[in-house]
């Protein structure tokens, strides 16, 4: 039986992954849905787009969401892994079996996969964007507090900023500087974690498709691949969804006990708000739904921290050089991709083991 090659399933670049995932898609006989951003342009002038490949009866009473690239430069794992599982012949036995749909999601954000940015081309954090913009919007006083010197006036940073930095990191600890900055805000579109002022085109585009793919089913399964938090490598599985006692024990029921949740504190998650599992529950009501992301660690938190602080710099500054810049987008690249055979390898085999143990889950 053949298996995927994970050193040609992974991609440089977001062109060359697209690329890799309609072939990938084509050759697995999916049906393919294509949505172009109306106006924004890749990192080498490309369009750029959300691509779907559906596998599966089309009527099938449950659908299997892999979603990749929620946050750019992490699209680099996601579509690794989805062409991987579109390669592998024993996903296909163990979908056939399940009886369900599977659907690849390529990319959320496409901006960020080609610009080497987390965000958006307005800077948003999509998963801070799924919120109701027709109430009024939550403060995070604690981003406040750390903007200033989150994102600097200079890179490198000052002295002067970094004693700010270091000060605050010294009498609060690194996870409350985590929490104040990862949480999200929706004043400062300049800052980190920017949850933005209205949907994003896409968080409209992510709900567009899981309305019409997903309304209509029994159950709704969603797997979001993200990196740079954990351990190099090793996948946390983290819960996706409202903090709903019948959903967790379903997650950890199929999942494991391993199941986290940044909700009781479990997780290496700061508690979040606008996430893309809204677009699940909101347009499919009456849905069974069961959620989780797999977080794959790369570098130190800090360090990560380190290159969202630059990248942040950097949108502020384009006229830096183009040294400097290349510098920058390699540290971005770094957080939040392992870019080695062993990780790849090992992301592979997490997702791919949590994806059977999705299909068994609705086969119950």
């Amino acid at each position: 039986m053949n298996t995927p090659n994970l050193q040609q399933a992974f991609a440089a670049t977001y062109r060359d992954a697209r690329d890799k995932f309609l072939a990938a898609a084509r050759a697995a006989g999916a049906t393919i849905d294509t949505r172009v951003h109306p106006s924004a342009r890749g990192a080498e002038g490309e369009a750029l787009a959300v691509d779907t490949a559906l596998l599966g009866p089309a009527n099938a009473p449950s659908l299997v969401s892999v979603l990749a690239g929620t946050h750019g430069a992490e699209g680099f794992c996601g579509s690794g892994i989805q062409v991987g599982l579109l390669q592998d012949p024993s996903v296909r036995t163990a979908l056939d079996r399940s009886g369900a749909a599977l659907l690849l999601y390529h990319v959320v954000n496409p901006y960020g996969f080609s610009h080497l940015h987390r965000t958006n081309e307005d800077n948003i954090d999509l998963n801070r964007n799924f919120r109701d913009f027709a109430k009024p919007l939550s403060q995070n006083d604690a981003y406040a507090e750390v903007h200033g010197f989150m994102v600097p006036a200079t890179w490198p940073p000052s002295p002067e900023n970094e004693a700010k930095l270091a000060a605050y990191v010294a009498a609060r600890g690194p996870a409350a500087l985590q929490a104040a900055v990862s949480g999200g805000q929706c004043d400062y579109p300049e800052g980190l974690f920017f949850g933005g002022r209205s949907a994003a085109w896409s968080n409209t585009t992510l709900r567009e498709v899981t309305r019409a793919l997903g309304a209509a089913r029994r159950r709704l399964v969603w797997l979001d691949v993200h990196t740079a938090l954990g351990p190099w490598g090793h996948c946390e599985k983290i819960l996706s969804g409202p903090n709903d006692p019948a959903l967790i024990a379903r997650a950890r029921a199929w999942w494991g006990n391993d199941v986290t949740s940044f909700y009781d504190g479990s997780s290496t998650s700061a508690p979040l708000t606008g996430v893309n599992f809204e677009a699940a529950v909101e347009e499919c009501p009456g849905v069974e739904y069961t959620g989780i992301a797999l977080e794959y660690g790369t570098l130190p938190v800090m360090t990560v921290l380190g290159a969202l602080r630059a990248d942040a710099w950097l949108r502020q500054h384009p006229d830096a050089s183009a040294d400097v810049r290349a510098a920058i987008k390699r540290q971005v690249r770094d957080a939040f991709y392992g870019d080695t055979d062993e990780w790849r390898g090992q992301v592979y085999a997490q997702a791919r083991a949590a994806l059977f143990q999705a299909f068994n889950g609705v086969r119950a």
